[in-house]
C-alpha cells in the first residue's frame, strides 16, 4: 500500500511545484503528440543491450574495446525473434577521451542495428553501480557476480559537482544534437535509475540539468527517464512530468507489474518498460510479456546474450565458482546463439509476429 501511496502522489502534483524554466514547460511533448508519436511504432520489444565481450559501457564503446562484429552477430539474435528496440548505455567518459570517434562509433552501431531491423534508445547518464570509473582498461569479472565491472556515469562523487556540468552539458548537446532526427535512434532515456547507489536526492540537480540541456536541443525523438524507485518521491515526481513518453522498470511477479500499470495510467500517457524479467523474482517473460502486450505497453528486458556483465547470476547472491547457476536471472541467449530456454524464444517470436 504505500508503494502506491507513493505513486498516487507522485501522479498528481504539478509543475508548479518545482518552478521550472520554460524550456522544460514548452518544449515537453504534450500527450496528444506523445499518443501520435507512439501509434505509429509497432509494438516495441527487445532487450537492454551490452555486447557478450565488454563488461561494462566503457568497454563497448572505447575504440580499443568497440566490437562491431560481436555487435552485429547478437543484433541478429535478436533480429531472429523479432525483437525491434535495443536500450544500449553510453558513457560520458567514451566520449571526453576521444568525441569525434565516440560519434563514429555510435553510428557504425546504429547502422549495423539498422540491418536488423532495430532502433535503439540510449541511455545518457547513470547512477548504478561503481562509483569511480575510469578511461582505459576495464577490470575482468568477478566469477558467478552479477555485473561486477559495470560503472556510474558520470560517477559518485562526480555527478555531484557543479564544476562538472559544463563538459557534461557540452557532452549531453554534442550527442543529441548529432542524432536529433536520426530515425535510427528510438528516443534518449537521459538518466538511469537516478538516486540508486545511495545518492538520493543528491542526483536531483543533474537530474534537472540533463533535462534541461535535452529540452534545449529538442530533438525529434522523444525524452524520459524511468521510473524505479517508489519511494523517492520527488525524483519520481520530477521524472514523470517531465517524460514524453512513460517508462518504468519492474522486477516482480505479474501481479506486483500489473498493479503499477494500474498506477501510472493516471498519467495518460503512453508507456514503456524498461527493465523487466527476473526469472528468480519471478518476474519471467510467460506471465510478464503477454501482459505488457495486451494493454499495449512497450517491452525492453534486461540482458540479451550472456557474457562479460554475467546477469545470468542473481543481484547479490554470488555463485564464488562461477559455475552456471540453476536457473538463470536475466538473458535469453547463450555466446553461440543458442537460447537458454527455446520455450521462451518460440513465445517471444510468436507475441513479436501476432
Amino acid at each position: 500500500m504505500h508503494k502506491l501511496i507513493c505513486l498516487a502522489l507522485f501522479a498528481t502534483l504539478s509543475l508548479s511545484a518545482f518552478g521550472q524554466d520554460s524550456v522544460l514547460e514548452t518544449n515537453r511533448w504534450s500527450r496528444e503528440r506523445a499518443a501520435e508519436w507512439y501509434a505509429e511504432q509497432d509494438w516495441l520489444t527487445g532487450a537492454n543491450f551490452n555486447p557478450s565481450t565488454a563488461i561494462n559501457q566503457l568497454e563497448m564503446w572505447q575504440e580499443a574495446t568497440f566490437d562491431p562484429e560481436t555487435i552485429d552477430r547478437e543484433l541478429g539474435y535478436a533480429e531472429g525473434i523479432g525483437f525491434n528496440t535495443m536500450r544500449v548505455y553510453l558513457h560520458s567518459l567514451a566520449y571526453k577521451a576521444d568525441p569525434e570517434g565516440f560519434k563514429e562509433r555510435m553510428d557504425t552501431y546504429l547502422g549495423l542495428a539498422d540491418q536488423h531491423g532495430i532502433r535503439t534508445m540510449f541511455v545518457i547518464f547513470d547512477d548504478v553501480w561503481g562509483k569511480t570509473p575510469e578511461i582505459g582498461e576495464q577490470p575482468d569479472p568477478v566469477p558467478g557476480t552479477h555485473n561486477s565491472g559495470w560503472m556510474q556515469d558520470p560517477g559518485d562523487p562526480a555527478s555531484k559537482n557543479p564544476e562538472n556540468f559544463p563538459a557534461l552539458e557540452t557532452y549531453v548537446k554534442d550527442i543529441i544534437t548529432t542524432f536529433k532526427d536520426d530515425e535510427r535512434v528510438l528516443m534518449w532515456d537521459l538518466y538511469n535509475e537516478p538516486g540508486n547507489s545511495g545518492k538520493l536526492t543528491t542526483s536531483m540537480p543533474l537530474l534537472k540539468a540533463v533535462f534541461t540541456w535535452a529540452r534545449e536541443v529538442n530533438p525529434s525523438q522523444p525524452l524520459t527517464v524511468g521510473l524505479w524507485a517508489w519511494d523517492f518521491q520527488e525524483l519520481n515526481t520530477f521524472q514523470a512530468q517531465h517524460s514524453d513518453i512513460l517508462t518504468y522498470h519492474q522486477y516482480e511477479g505479474p501481479r506486483e507489474h500489473q498493479l503499477t500499470i494500474n498506477m501510472l495510467k493516471t498519467h495518460g500517457r503512453p508507456m514503456i518498460c524498461t527493465e523487466y524479467m527476473a526469472r528468480t523474482r519471478n518476474s519471467r517473460f510467460w506471465n510478464i510479456l503477454p501482459m505488457l502486450k495486451e494493454e499495449n505497453i512497450g517491452a525492453i528486458n534486461w540482458g540479451l546474450v550472456a557474457g562479460k556483465s554475467n546477469t545470468i547470476y542473481a543481484w547479490n547472491m554470488p555463485i564464488e565458482d562461477g559455475s552456471e547457476p540453476n536457473e538463470w536471472f536475466h538473458d535469453v541467449f547463450r555466446p553461440d546463439g543458442t537460447p537458454y530456454r527455446q520455450d521462451e524464444a518460440d513465445l517471444i517470436r510468436r507475441l513479436n509476429e501476432e
